[in-house]
C-alpha cells in the first residue's frame, strides 16, 4: 500500500512539474545521517543523558522511600489499630500514585527537552536544504529515511541525486569519509548511520510493590 501511495505521489509531482512547463529535478537526503554528522548531536546526546540520569535518580529516591515505608508497614501492621493501619495504607497508596505520576511526567519532560534541543538543529538543516534546492535547481528534495518518527518516502534513489553531503557542506560540516564497501562498511550515501536514541530509551522504569487495597 505504501509503495502504491509513493508511486501516486511521484506521479503527482511529475504532473505538477509538467503543468508548470519546468523540468522536474528531484533530489533526496537522509536527515538521520545529517543529524548524526553534525557536532551538535554529541552535545545534545550528552545533555539528554545527564538530564535522564537526574530524573532516574529522583525516581529511585521516591521508590526507595516507598519500599522503606512499605516494609515498615508490613512489619508493624499486626500491632496497629485499625485507624493507624488505614492511615498508613492511605499514605502508601498516595505515595505509589505520586511515583506513577512522576514517571509519566518525567517521560514527557524528557521528550519535550529533546524537541527543544533539536529544534534549532532541524531549522538549520531545513535552511541548508532550501539553499541547496535553489542553487541546484531542484524542484523537490525528499526524505529517504524515517527521521524524527516520519515515514520515509524514498525507496530508491541514484547516488548523484543524494544531496546529503551538499547540505552538510552548506552548514560548514565536513561529510564523513566514505569507506570502501569491500572492506565491510557501506558507503554513507547508500546506508547512512542512524543516530543513537537521544533520550536513552526513556526514564528507567522501576517496579514498585503492589499497591495496597483497602
Amino acid at each position: 500500500m505504501k509503495k502504491i501511495l509513493l508511486i501516486i505521489g511521484i506521479a503527482s509531482l511529475s504532473f505538477f512539474a509538467n503543468a508548470q512547463d519546468k523540468p522536474l529535478k528531484i533530489g533526496y537526503t537522509n536527515v538521520d545521517y545529517l543529524i548524526a554528522s553534525m557536532p551538535e548531536s554529541k552535545t545534545i546526546e550528552s545533555e539528554l543523558k545527564t538530564y535522564k540520569e537526574q530524573l532516574d535518580k529522583q525516581l529511585e529516591l521516591k521508590v526507595k522511600e516507598f519500599r522503606e515505608k512499605y516494609d515498615a508497614y508490613e512489619k508493624g501492621a499486626a500491632m496497629m489499630t485499625e485507624v493507624v493501619r488505614a492511615d498508613k495504607e492511605k499514605q502508601l497508596q498516595d505515595l505509589n500514585g505520586q511515583i506513577e505520576a512522576f514517571q509519566k511526567n518525567a517521560e514527557q519532560s524528557l521528550q519535550e527537552k529533546q524537541q527543544k534541543l533539536m529544534k534549532p538543529v532541524l531549522e538549520r538543516i531545513q535552511k541548508a536544504i532550501d539553499e541547496i534546492a535553489v542553487e541546484n535547481s531542484f524542484t523537490y528534495i525528499l526524505s529517504s529515511d524515517g527521521a524524527m518518527g516520519q515515514v520515509p518516502i524514498i525507496l530508491y534513489g541514484q547516488d548523484n541525486l543524494n544531496v546529503s553531503d551538499l547540505v552538510l557542506k552548506k552548514m560548514g560540516v565536513t561529510p564523513p569519509v566514505p569507506v570502501d564497501p569491500a572492506k565491510g562498511t557501506s558507503n554513507p550515501t547508500e546506508t547512512t548511520p542512524k543516530p543513537k536514541p537521544s533520550n536513552g530509551g526513556g526514564v528507567k522504569p522501576i517496579t514498585t510493590p503492589k499497591p495496597l487495597k483497602k
